[in-house]
């Protein structure tokens, strides 16, 4: 009992620390980039805080079993003792035999009728029963240690640097100039420059962009069994990591429609290979100057790549900043995803959504050129009376929408 309740104990006060520390780095996280917490990570902050509740509720009671089952077995310890003591002393205490002559003796003795010699011989040949762990199966546990290991990266860098619009229904417009008026010298239009002369004259066209929510979710059925025996309990696992594939997915969808852009700005190099980093930062100026020309310097320019593609890249840049170097530098030690650092000002951001074929590429681009709007469904639950069972989902609507396609540069090898 005593070691089934301190099992729990440890695995409920590290599971306090874990939740503590998601806490943290979420709002760590948001506080870097100086920005409020996304609708996500106020749901991942409040299912922790309540966990974190739920637990210490859960802990007040263990500690209170375990004060009094050691106290029990204290007073167990003692009564073991007392009749330890008691029965060495109906037994003359334990007998040894320092040589094989004494015990003979005792064997000889013994026979002739010594009664003192023989009830030593009785007490030295005692057969112990021996207990084996096997034979007590029942007594032995089966321990759960530590808190569930669950390896999966929930974060969405790109999102978070964009920042979610609130979706205003299931279809929605945005609109975008195409043309706009113009201002010219006066009778340039084709007159004598002249105080009458005619001024230039054109329209302004606004077309619009159309945006339509599309689905994302999943759900899991559960057994009630599953839910009440569980240790973790299955059901937060169950809904924290539904909610994280939804981040993923989101976030692929959002790294997926960069890569797609059509732009491209040729980062040349001797081979073909791995570039230098003057070749490097060449083709970002570039990329950044096309950018410049398609959004008028509206938004922030980003750097997004693959956790492959930094493999290659970041070690162009060693971390020890000198006084003139491109880049600040890489540091291999605290690799992940979201901003590691910068080329040229330029935020490099490591973005698991970057994937599949886009690794060889890097994605420049404006803030002011994609746009993602969201609205959470978040989790959703019903009984199923008739088998004992919850049915579980987790659901929201996502769309990212390119506003300006030539503000999204692809960055390609191409060789000399």
């Amino acid at each position: 009992m005593s070691g089934q309740t301190d099992s729990m104990i440890l695995r409920l006060e590290k599971e306090v620390e874990e939740r503590a520390a998601l806490i943290d780095g979420v709002v760590g996280s948001a506080q870097e980039a100086e920005r409020d917490l996304t609708q996500n990570e106020r749901e991942l902050t409040a299912e922790a805080r309540k966990r974190i509740e739920n637990v210490e509720q859960q802990l007040e009671t263990l500690y209170e079993a375990r004060n009094r089952t050691t106290k029990a077995r204290e007073k167990v310890q003692t009564v073991h003792n007392e009749l330890g003591r008691m029965r060495a002393e109906v037994d003359h205490g334990p007998v040894e035999y320092r040589t094989a002559g004494a015990f003979l003796i005792d064997q000889y003795n013994a026979a002739m009728g010594d009664q003192d010699a023989n009830q030593r011989l009785q007490v030295f040949n005692r057969v112990a029963a021996h207990q084996k762990t096997s034979d007590n199966l029942g007594l032995i546990p089966d321990p759960v240690v530590g808190g569930l290991l669950n390896f999966i990266d929930a974060a969405r860098p790109l999102v978070n640097v964009l920042g979610p619009r609130d979706m205003p229904s299931a279809t929605w417009y945005r609109p975008k100039v195409t043309q706009h008026t113009t201002v010219a010298v006066q009778g340039s239009a084709g007159a004598a420059a002249d105080e009458k002369a005619e001024l230039t004259s054109q329209k302004m066209t606004v077309t619009r962009l159309t945006g339509n929510a599309v689905t994302y979710g999943g759900y899991v059925n559960v057994s009630r069994q599953n839910i009440d025996f569980s240790s973790p309990q299955a059901m937060d696992a169950i809904v924290n990591d539904l909610a994280a594939q939804y981040a993923i997915q989101t976030e692929a969808a959002l790294g997926t429609l960069l890569v797609a852009a059509t732009a491209e700005t040729e980062l040349t190099t001797a081979s073909g290979g791995t570039p230098t980093a003057t070749e490097l930062v060449a083709a970002l100026w570039s990329a950044a100057a096309s950018t410049y020309t398609a959004t008028k310097g509206i938004g922030q320019v980003v750097l997004a790549v693959s956790p492959g593609k930094l493999g290659s890249w970041g070690s162009l840049f060693a971390p020890v900043n000198p006084t003139n170097a491109q880049s600040t530098g890489f540091t291999a030690g605290n690799f992940g995803q979201g901003i590691v650092g910068n080329i040229s000002g330029i935020p490099v951001i490591v973005s698991a959504g970057i994937a599949g074929a886009a690794t060889d590429y890097g994605v420049l681009f404006s803030t002011a050129a994609v746009e993602v709007y969201e609205q959470r469904v978040g989790t959703l639950s019903a009984v199923e009376p008739s088998v004992l069972g919850v049915q579980v989902a987790y659901a929201g609507y996502f769309t990212p929408m390119v506003v300006e396609s030539t503000g999204i540069r692809r960055i390609v090898n191409e060789v000399t």
